[in-house]
């Protein structure tokens, strides 16, 4: 020890005797006989004691360096129990003295030990399922699935109402903000996803809500309600929305699914009559094309022979007025030709070779080309 314990009075002197310490022979702390009256508890002893004893606790006579020996053991056995290992399918909190310090990744990690710091192993690839509108029954059980009004009933922005049953996915993408953020993670999912499907229905008429704006009405509720988590700083990724039912009231749904049925068949005749349309005007235009190019056909033909004709004239008259006899002459016979050519005729010369020739006149032949004729006329005017 740094001091000894000469004349019994410890580190602060004599506590009485010869009086050289204080006035009227008193020690240093306060007045007291010259070696009468009890005297107090030596703090040197006392260490001394407890030394022996903490040396006969331990195995073997150990010296002091023994001991510190032991202590540096401990506490590396202290320090070595901060390393923990973190799944894949997990992530580490880690908390300070019960303060948020850090989010640790899958694999060996290191944090001071117990009470400095601890860890909470959240994981964060596990799909949890939330259903909003309805229940449906355990496995193995008997009792069914049921609907819950008063969280499938919903407002259109048509002031109709529909019921709507849906699923959200979700799990975690921030175990520090999942962790301290958020007290009840399912019924916070629970209610925000129904707020949002609320809003976006509300929104929306309900023939869309039924129909071809299913899939959309999913979509906006899926990015609504993960905009709201956001807000939160929940630390949730909303995986996916299913919407599994939309349909109207119980009371009021055979009612509807009449519209439905109407409608439908509106649907199917007006789709009948854009076929037939789709089918009778092109083969109209296209006769209409036909005609068209046969009348151009018709009246380039009627200008061409015309042109020629006049050509034909002209030229014609040229001649004429070149020589008008020969001119005369040769249209009479061109005329000629063109009557004659077509008809029945002996032409008998008039020289000698024509002399012996009697004339005869088929009468009988005559008069049935006559009946034949006139028979021809009549019908053509009836």
């Amino acid at each position: 020890m740094p001091w000894t314990n000469q004349g019994g009075g410890g580190p602060w002197g004599p506590r009485g005797g010869d009086g050289s310490g204080g006035d009227n022979g008193s020690g240093n702390w306060g007045s007291g006989g010259s070696g009468g009256g009890p005297q107090g508890p030596d703090i040197e002893e006392l260490l001394r004691r407890s030394q022996e004893k903490l040396r006969g606790l331990l195995p073997g006579n150990i010296g002091g360096r023994g001991f510190s020996l032991i202590i540096v053991l401990a506490l590396a056995v202290w320090m070595g129990s901060g390393f923990y290992t973190i799944s894949p399918e997990e992530q580490g909190v880690v908390l300070r003295f019960g303060d948020y310090s850090k989010t640790s990744q899958p694999g060996l990690n290191y944090h001071f030990p117990y009470p400095v710091e601890s860890v909470i192993k959240v994981p964060v690839l596990t799909v949890r399922r939330v259903e909003i509108g309805y229940r449906t029954a355990p496995a193995n059980s008997r009792v069914p699935g049921r609907n819950l009004d008063d969280e499938s009933l919903m407002l259109t922005g048509d002031e109709n109402i529909i019921d709507v049953n849906f699923v959200v996915q979700w799990a975690v993408k921030d175990a520090g903000s999942f962790a301290f953020n958020v007290r009840n993670p399912s019924q916070t999912v629970k209610d925000a996803a129904e707020s949002s499907m609320r809003e976006v229905i509300g929104t929306s008429a309900i023939a869309s809500a039924l129909s071809e704006g299913r899939e959309e009405v999913a979509q906006r509720t899926h990015s609504l309600l993960q905009k709201v988590l956001d807000d939160y700083e929940s630390g949730i990724l909303v995986t996916e929305l299913l919407l599994q039912r939309a349909d109207p009231p119980p009371a009021v749904i055979e009612s509807y699914r009449d519209v439905q049925r109407a409608k439908a068949d509106q649907e199917r005749l007006i789709n009948e009559a854009d076929a037939f349309k789709n089918r009778v005007v092109p083969e109209a235009n296209g006769q209409a094309a036909q005609l068209r190019a046969e009348a151009q056909a018709y009246k380039e033909q009627v200008v061409a022979r015309a042109e020629g004709a006049a050509q034909r004239f002209v030229s014609v008259y040229e001649e004429y007025r070149d020589a008008r006899v020969v001119t005369k002459q040769r249209i009479y016979l061109e005329t000629m030709e063109k009557v004659l050519q077509d008809m029945n005729k002996v032409v008998i010369d008039s020289g000698q070779g024509g002399a012996g020739v009697v004339p005869y006149l088929p009468l009988p032949e005559l008069q049935k080309r006559a009946g034949s004729s006139s028979s021809a006329s009549s019908g053509d005017q009836q």
